[in-house]
């Protein structure tokens, strides 16, 4: 009687985990979605033809078209480092807690929220205050991502994955404080940030050999 009673007990108790936890691996569709969305959107404030009033030459086709189209080329290729940081991450942590999961809805939110701020920085690139909030941005994403693979790493030995996570955070920390005096300079900063994957293999080439 007292092991039936054992054995029920936790077999209730395994259950509790199970309830806590939630399978990662369900917010792939909703992660596709808004990333798909987001990284579609970036073409959105592109300027239309029709802002032209005749056929434009090539010089106005430069200055019509270089700011938003440096700013869509480093926020689509942002986005798609961090989709495949996430999906990464999912595979790497297949069940995570409430916690966890609300932290994966903060940082789909950052990536859903990227076409605003791209928006301004393609209008405005050279302008301080722009160019300092669409970093923040950017540093914001990084360091959502950064403390997501840092729950998932908990108790395992994965430098390479940790310096991949953590490289873009200080990428990005930098070229913020760099465009509060130099916004032109931090657009060339903020593309370090691509390197995170280099980063993870150097990181992985220095680990000693394991013995066979």
């Amino acid at each position: 009687m007292l092991l039936k009673r054992a054995a029920t007990a936790a077999l209730r108790g395994a259950s509790l985990k199970q309830i806590d936890l939630f399978e990662m691996r369900r917010l792939e569709t909703l992660s596709n979605t808004i990333f798909a969305v987001a990284m579609t959107l970036l073409a959105y404030d592109l300027p239309k033809a029709s802002s032209f009033a005749s056929a434009p030459s090539w010089v106005d086709l430069a200055r019509t078209y270089a700011q938003p189209t440096i700013a869509l080329m480093i926020s689509f290729i942002v986005a798609g480092v961090f989709w495949l940081s996430h999906h990464r991450r999912l595979a790497f942590a297949p069940e995570g807690s409430r916690g966890v999961v609300f932290l994966n809805l903060l940082f789909l939110l950052s990536i859903m929220l990227l076409p605003v701020t791209n928006g301004l920085y393609g209008a405005y690139r050279l302008d301080h205050v722009v160019a300092v909030s669409y970093g923040c941005h950017l540093t914001l994403i990084a360091s959502l991502n950064a403390l997501l693979w840092l729950l998932a790493l908990r108790g395992s030995h994965h430098p390479e994955l940790l310096a991949s996570a953590v490289f873009p955070v200080a990428v990005f920390v930098l070229g913020t404080a760099i465009a509060f005096v130099a916004p032109a300079i931090a657009q060339y900063i903020w593309c370090l940030a691509f390197g995170s994957m280099v980063v993870g293999w150097v990181a992985a080439r220095r680990q000693p050999s394991q013995p066979s």
